[in-house]
């Protein structure tokens, strides 16, 4: 069978002043039609350069330096920008990894679509507005007819995913290439978006490059795997032989730090490898450090108190009130969780998870429901002395490591700043000494003070984040999704950092995630919601080993599982 597409010694290097860093090295693989080829490794690895290497979009001043791209037997990598046009989209779809990024803000998602599609297709006319409504269907979106006429911030970022898949495959491309597709989604989706894929393959022959950091998703998908490591590729091969029988040491020790979903273990094992260079986590003396301060200071009080809690959002504005649609976020959901707590939060993108969370932090205003901090009830109060100092134990740490910090602001900057808001240091100069006490209780040292965060990976923008989240002395840590976008292997030093602060710090957490595997090792309980309501609370056990409601059995068969690649069984 001829190959669909065909990377032969493909260099990719980035020149600079001091010096030329190449980004791939001598990278040789193909795809056939109809075929799905996985793309592996940490990040930095290289995955991304390959996919942007394919579409001629290298951010300057990266350019290939040697090889070439053949696609359909033609060679694609010599072809100027006009030419290229002719490609992308019609030929080859790219689904991006960052949804917020790839979509325009000031667009509603249904005129991007149009404008996709009418550029892509030969569809006129209401044939148009038809396609664009099953794409928005094929890829999981409810009411499409309603949302076609939001814009990209009305939507999660499950949701904002589904829609960059939606944009790359409207022009009914041969070939497409997936950066980390499934990055944002829960695992219902991902199962509807991993089928669609699949369909596709099938019915159209269409090949397809998933770039991933999720064994999981590879071993439920690709027919091949390429492992990548430092900008090569260390071994490839059929996806049984490389999950059952892997000959790479690298290969060996990132299949290993998946995370299970049918045992808890006490620590995440990690590759033996640190991001971004030498780090050590420096262990806190709670009754000599500062930051044990409050542990000391118990309450009877049950750490976070929701009851009856409502919100609503205006998805379809009229100047008539009964003509305005609503969208019910948090229906009449209540539960507590105990001082000392790990709760877990889990469904599907929409579910209004993360939506509980800002309520909960203050940054969205509750329309019915108390939510209560030790007692002291923060919903709907005027923001006087004991509301403040209550919304004050709680912090929060984001789900996107790159937007959730401020890029022209230097890291010291960004970590002092709860710390002069809630007056926990005297001087400036004491703000300073606790940020260097933090950065060294996160892994990175007082050295990371006066860089900005582009100089950072993504897993340690995160820890700057959870160093910012505890200089106010919090007694509960909010985690929204803190690992989607990080690879397994930095995904493993994050999760062990924050087990570590919360046994020195009697830390209170409530961790939302889609990622069912790392709920079952972070959570004492756990709470399953769907369409804003919760659904079930029981123990992170009885809830793995013996769901009760239909629901939460569904969301746990979908977990992807390495035990079932190809016709074999393996023992994951």
């Amino acid at each position: 069978m001829n190959e669909l597409l065909e990377i032969v010694g493909l260099d990719v290097s980035f020149p600079s002043q001091r010096g030329t860093t190449y980004a791939v090295r001598d990278v040789s693989i193909n795809v056939k039609p109809g075929e799905v080829l996985g793309v592996v490794g940490e990040s930095g690895a290289g995955k991304s350069t390959i996919g942007n290497a394919v579409i001629n979009l290298l951010e300057p001043p990266g350019k290939i330096t040697n090889g070439k791209v053949l696609f359909q037997g033609k060679n694609i990598s010599s072809l100027d920008d006009k030419e290229m046009r002719n490609i992308r989209g019609q030929k080859i779809g790219m689904i991006f990894q960052d949804p917020l990024t790839s979509l325009n803000p000031l667009m509603t998602i249904g005129a991007q679509l149009l404008e996709t599609i009418t550029k892509t297709t030969k569809l006129v006319g209401d044939a148009v507005f038809k396609k664009a409504i099953e794409l928005l269907e094929a890829v999981g979106i409810e009411q499409p007819e309603v949302r076609f006429f939001a814009y990209p911030h009305e939507f999660s970022g499950g949701m904002r995913q589904r829609v960059v898949i939606a944009l790359a495959l409207a022009g009914d491309p041969d070939l497409v290439i997936a950066d980390e597709p499934t990055t944002a989604l829960d695992v219902s989706i991902q199962e509807q978006i991993l089928e669609l894929i699949r369909v596709l393959c099938r019915e159209r022959k269409l090949g397809v490059i998933i770039i991933t950091h999720d064994i999981g998703v590879i071993a439920n998908i690709a027919d091949r795997v390429a492992v990548m490591y430092d900008g090569s590729v260390v071994e490839t091969g059929k996806v049984h032989q490389i999950l059952t029988a892997p000959k790479h040491q690298y290969t060996k020790s990132l299949i290993a730090a998946v995370p299970r979903g049918d045992i808890k273990f006490k620590r995440f094992k990690s590759v033996d490898y640190i991001e971004g260079g030498k780090q050590s986590y420096k262990s806190i003396d709670v009754d000599q450090h500062w930051l044990g301060e409050k542990v000391r200071k118990n309450s009877t009080d049950k750490a976070i108190f929701i009851e009856g809690l409502n919100k609503e959002f205006v998805i379809k504005k009229a100047v008539f009130e009964r003509n305005r649609v609503y969208l019910k976020a948090v229906k009449d959901v209540s539960f507590s969780v105990e001082e000392g707590e790990s709760f877990g939060l889990v469904g599907e993108s929409g579910s209004g998870k993360s939506t509980i969370a800002r309520l909960i932090v203050g940054l969205s205003k509750v329309d019915r429901g108390s939510i209560k901090i030790f007692g002291q009830d923060v919903a709907n109060k005027r923001k006087d002395q004991k509301v403040i100092a209550a919304q004050g134990d709680v912090q929060m740490i984001f789900q996107d490591p790159y937007s959730s910090l401020n890029a022209r602001m230097r890291v010291q900057d960004i970590i002092a700043e709860p710390i002069r808001y809630y007056q926990t240091a005297s001087s400036d100069s004491e703000a300073l000494q606790i940020v260097g006490d933090l950065l060294d209780h996160v892994g990175l040292g007082s050295t990371a003070m006066l860089k900005y965060p582009h100089e950072f990976s993504g897993g340690q923008r995160q820890r700057i984040s959870i160093a910012r989240a505890l200089a106010s002395r919090p007694k509960i840590l909010i985690c929204d999704e803190p690992t989607s976008a990080l690879d397994v292997s930095v995904q493993a030093h994050i999760l062990n950092l924050l087990k570590d602060l919360q046994d020195e710090l009697r830390l209170t957490m409530l961790f939302i995630s889609h990622d069912l595997p790392v709920i079952r090792q972070m959570c004492d309980r756990v709470a399953v919601m769907r369409h804003g309501a919760i659904c079930e609370i029981a123990t992170t056990d009885n809830l793995f080993d013996a769901p009760n409601h239909e629901y939460s059995k569904h969301l746990l068969n979908l977990i992807p599982r390495m035990e079932s690649v190809g016709e074999n069984k393996l023992i994951s």
